[in-house]
């Protein structure tokens, strides 16, 4: 008779006994979120289908849309000039981040009213962990439906969010999506998998349309194939151990937390109609530059690599330029500068600038004798002189005509906006819904 109730798999003994698998996490996930703020800000968009932009143009993309608007079609990424043709009553409005991390904020304090906070995965993801007896269904659904009240009660009745509870955190995930708008959906061990059998491959977090046609080589094409293979047949569709953590993970077992150290940090920007010709270009990709920099000394970072891009419909642009162990502006300029001279595109949309093979402080030692240790030194005085006096009370002077472009963007995986000086992207409080209503007269 085994003695033992744990298997060996990668360097962690994994408990396989049923009494392990309760509900263990809580996800919930808010449901068209930047186009659900602007319908809960401005009331007569209400109902009807929006699409949130980054710049007022036909020729961008969309970054979020209603249901109202998803009913035609219309998603992430979908041309403004094609959705307006598939929905020709389209309300497009541009994004505005700063409300969009006004309201994050608020969810989270709502949230904690009914449950800590266990983790903030992005501006419209939180997961928590349940513990004791909240990990009955019963109490679990409860807490969900709680959470729900608060959030409407306190955000306002146009944000909506669905919430998945299961054993570990990608499964509770998986189930958000199973139900939405508005959805609750429980993932007990014994629901596992067949309930998952009937989403598609890459309705699962980590399974994109790239990695859809490695599993389909692996002749993996529904979810219940997915489920029902192997440890060792997930390990070789997969092409490493990751397959093996996916076979554990689907079953409802917690692997833990990931830790995923920072690999890049960059700026991009949809360049404005009147902003798309080289010169113009060339100073936002300046004031990129110049805004990520900032950034790399405020998170203590170094850089050993700079990636540029100039994104077109006609002809695009890109270059990668290995440089010195940096974090000075200076420096990273003049690279900049030398790279520009190859440039070879037409018609510029979009551009950016990404860092790569970060390193942290401690892992870098500038030379003394180094004409970048005085630069740093400069950078320091810069980056207080525009924390203590405002933005760009100091800044390059390629970049004068587009100093004010670039605005901080909120990405997906990203919860606050950056402030390069005194006031910068400063987030007021929302109160309550129920305190910003009006009163009901009564005759």
């Amino acid at each position: 008779m085994a003695s033992t109730y744990t298997e060996f798999m990668v360097d962690t003994y994994l408990p396989i006994r049923n009494s392990e698998r309760r509900l263990r996490y809580l996800f919930l996930d808010f449901n068209a979120y930047f186009a659900s703020v602007e319908q809960q800000e401005r009331p007569e968009l209400r109902g009807k289908p929006v699409a949130v932009v980054p710049v007022l143009s036909d020729t961008t993309s969309c970054i979020a849309a209603s249901y109202e608007a998803k009913a035609f079609g219309i998603r992430c990424g979908t041309n403004v000039g094609e959705a307006r043709a598939r929905c020709p009553g389209l309300e497009v409005v541009q994004a505005r981040p700063r409300i969009y991390v006004a309201y994050h904020e608020k969810a989270k304090q709502v949230a904690e009213r009914v449950l800590p906070v266990d983790e903030v995965h992005s501006i419209d993801e939180i997961s928590f962990k349940l513990l004791g007896e909240e990990r009955n269904r019963s109490a679990a659904s409860q807490i969900a439906m709680n959470m729900k009240h608060e959030i409407a009660r306190a955000l306002g009745p146009n944000i909506r969010c669905s919430i998945g509870v299961a054993p570990n955190r990608f499964l509770s995930k998986v189930a958000t999506d199973m139900q939405k708008p508005d959805g609750l959906v429980v993932l007990e061990l014994e629901d596992l998998p067949h309930k998952l059998h009937r989403l598609g491959l890459t309705e699962f977090v980590g399974i994109n349309y790239r990695m859809e046609k490695r599993l389909n080589g692996a002749m993996i094409f529904t979810a219940e194939q997915l489920c029902r293979a192997s440890r060792s047949e997930l390990v070789h569709a997969f092409g490493s151990i990751v397959g093996e953590k996916w076979w554990y993970m689907l079953r409802g077992y917690d692997m833990g937390p990931e830790i995923h150290p920072r690999r890049s940090l960059g700026h991009s920007c949809v360049l404005a109609p009147d902003m798309r010709h080289d010169k113009e270009c060339k100073e936002v990709l300046l004031r990129l530059l110049q805004k990520a920099s900032a950034r790399l000394r405020a998170e203590d970072l170094w850089t050993e690599a700079m990636d540029i891009a100039v994104s077109s419909p006609v002809r695009s642009w890109q270059t990668h330029v290995k440089v010195p162990p940096t974090q000075d502006t200076l420096t990273l300029n003049e690279h900049f500068l030398q790279a520009w001279e190859g440039r070879d595109f037409t018609q510029p949309r979009k551009v950016g600038v990404t860092f790569t093979n970060l390193r942290k402080a401690e892992h870098v030692t500038p030379s003394l004798f180094d004409p970048n240790y005085d630069r740093m030194l400069l950078n320091r005085a810069v980056d207080t002189v525009n924390q203590k006096f405002g933005k760009n009370k100091i800044f390059l002077a390629g970049m004068v005509h587009a100093k004010d472009a670039a605005d901080e963007k909120i990405a997906f995986n990203k919860t606050w906006l950056f402030q390069e000086g005194k006031g910068d992207n400063a987030i007021e409080e929302i109160p309550d819904y129920d305190r910003r209503r009006p009163p009901i007269y009564r005759p």
